[in-house]
């Protein structure tokens, strides 16, 4: 059976290549992707799924539904295509859509034989306000066996974790006063941030090793000769696990009110994105996918190390997952970077994306054909 599913997918290769190059050529930041979303959702009517636009009331968001309307179990491949500022698909996230995109066709095709379903999600804005976290909240993910995506780096790596994160917001309100005939008549928010910062500054002697707090000033005042009524701080709060980061907040939490309290401003905290948990890596369902890779002729795959923090994580929760690395450079490339967007495009990348797609559909075939305990 996987010997159709690779006749499907050398079928596919050249509109494989040219969804992914369509992508790269057209980049869009996060909840903007309506080029991206569009060509990944007309190549699944084209392969007979029933999408879903605007998924969830999100403009960019698609659920596909290909199904054998037969007993089995339920697979789900996640399309990331989002772009970075400037840099454009420097996380590859054109591979990433076409990949998951490309799994779900090729497995489709044999899904009548096999039974159940396969799932294709489009989801926006992995790079800053995760789709797949409103996903997850809303329980869509409860309707799979397994969820699967594929990532390209400069080497090929098991799936593995990734941190969990929470973004939060400090908007601190004074009162404005002339800082030199009268600052005793103000209250100066931007102290209260520089008081935030010194105090998280401590916290860092009395937090984990995995722990990870960097911030940015937003908003410090508009003139020097002003007390500012208003200073406003972001800041990422990042551990290995979600547990970890709650704990983290509550304490900077208090550290905020603190610095409040000693200028007289008053505090206004909230998200300013949404959080994202660590990554769950179900091992059986990444032995498979590792044996597939290595049945496709890449045998050198290395241990993964923590990525960073990815909307992956919350889908991790609830079902089983997995989000591995396909190489796509024979040299080191540094991800979000333009040198990593082009290597997605080049002889490698398109080699790898095929490849890259009929490992998901391998595994997919694994997970319905009962091949891995889940």
């Amino acid at each position: 059976m996987k010997e159709l599913l690779f006749n499907e997918g050398q079928n596919l290769k050249e509109v494989l290549c040219e969804i992914s190059e369509y992508i790269y050529h057209n980049p869009e930041l996060g909840n903007q992707e309506f080029k991206s979303s569009e060509k990944l959702i007309s190549f699944l009517e084209e392969h007979n799924f029933i999408v879903e636009r605007e998924f969830l009331g999100l403009k960019t968001a698609f659920r596909a539904v290909y199904d054998s309307n037969k007993p089995g179990l339920t697979v789900g491949y996640l399309c990331e295509y989002d772009a970075l500022p400037e840099i454009g698909h420097g996380c590859g996230h054109n591979m990433i859509g076409t990949m998951s995109a490309g799994a779900g066709v090729i497995l489709s095709k044999i899904l009548d034989q096999v039974g159940g379903r396969v799932i294709v999600y489009g989801t926006p804005a992995e790079e800053t306000d995760g789709a797949k976290v409103i996903f997850a909240e809303q329980g869509v993910f409860e309707e799979l066996d397994a969820a699967m995506m594929l990532h390209p780096s400069d080497k090929t790596c098991a799936s593995g974790t990734s941190t969990a994160i929470y973004p939060l917001q400090f908007r601190y309100k004074g009162k404005n006063a002339h800082a030199a005939s009268c600052p005793q008549d103000g209250i100066n928010a931007l102290n209260s941030v520089i008081q935030l910062f010194n105090g998280i500054d401590a916290l860092r002697q009395h937090v984990t090793p995995d722990v990870r707090m960097h911030g940015i000033i937003t908003n410090g005042g508009v003139a020097a000769n002003i007390v500012p009524d208003e200073a406003v701080a972001q800041f990422y709060f990042r551990a290995a696990k979600k547990e970890t980061v709650m704990e983290l907040v509550e304490k900077v939490k208090n550290i905020a009110q603190g610095a409040a309290l000693m200028t007289g401003a008053t505090l206004e905290m909230e998200r300013f994105e949404l959080p994202y948990d660590d990554l769950r890596t179900h091992e059986n369902l990444s032995e498979a996918f590792n044996e597939n890779l290595r049945i496709l002729g890449i045998e050198d795959i290395q241990e993964n190390e923590d990525f960073g923090s990815s909307d992956i994580g919350n889908v991790s929760h609830i079902v089983p997952t997995i989000h591995p690395n396909i190489g796509i450079s024979n040299c080191r490339v540094i991800g979000h970077s333009r040198e990593m967007a082009d290597a997605t495009i080049s002889e490698l990348g398109h080699e790898r994306l095929l490849i890259g797609t009929l490992a998901l559909a391998y595994t997919g075939y694994d997970v319905l054909t009962n091949k891995v305990e889940l």
